[in-house]
């Protein structure tokens, strides 16, 4: 996927936010998902370490505002953005043509998984269609109720699965975090569907 900003650029975008005036961490985050028009989204785990590491520099401070922390950049840091004005505008640059490459990806992703899914429906369609063909006589009416209802389930299936996977290369393009908890308790779900249907169907 490609990244939005190259290595050490985040580091300066981050100043030149504090720049415009103190924030705090979702601020921060947030303002960085707006000025990337959503595509990038960092997670906490991103933005506070190099938070820390600025205030380690002498870059920003950190003062403590209810239950918020609130990042503020110092005359040093001031004066760094100052002297890398000509770097920000390349940097903006930079995002704008990432962004743009991300909205590419998003969309070649959701046209592939349209493509799946029309081709999955057609093939269950068709398959539908030579069940209704084979269905006329009385001794096969279980075989072919049981036929409609594996049809039934092919395109819950099917539909099921492009949605999902939308869903999820959509977040992540737009840098959103997607860690192994998340992901194995979501396989965790589906084995427990299977399992379920197992009991019913099974021998």
């Amino acid at each position: 996927m490609t990244p939005v900003f190259s290595h050490g650029d985040l580091r300066l975008y981050l100043l030149n936010l504090l720049d415009d005036g103190p924030r705090h961490g979702y601020d921060i985050m947030q303002a960085l998902s707006d000025r990337t028009g959503g595509t990038y989204t960092p997670s906490a785990g991103t933005i506070y370490p190099r938070l820390a590491k600025l205030e380690e520099e002498g870059l920003v401070t950190k003062a403590i505002e209810g239950r918020k922390t609130v990042y503020a950049i110092t005359e040093a840091g001031r004066a760094e953005v100052l002297a890398r004005a000509g770097d920000m505008a390349g940097i903006e640059a930079g995002i704008t043509d990432s962004v743009r490459l991300i909205a590419d990806e998003v969309r070649a992703g959701v046209k592939d998984a349209m493509r799946s899914l029309h081709a999955d429906l057609a093939a269950a369609a068709r398959e539908a269609g030579e069940t209704t063909a084979t269905s006329a006589r009385p001794s096969d009416e279980p075989r072919a109720a049981a036929r409609a209802q594996l049809h039934r389930a092919d395109t819950a299936l099917n539909e099921f699965r492009a949605r999902v996977r939308v869903e999820l290369r959509t977040h992540v393009a737009r840098g959103g975090a997607l860690d192994a908890v998340t992901v194995d308790t979501f396989i965790a779900h589906l084995d427990a569907a299977a399992a379920s249907l197992h009991a019913k169907i099974g021998d």
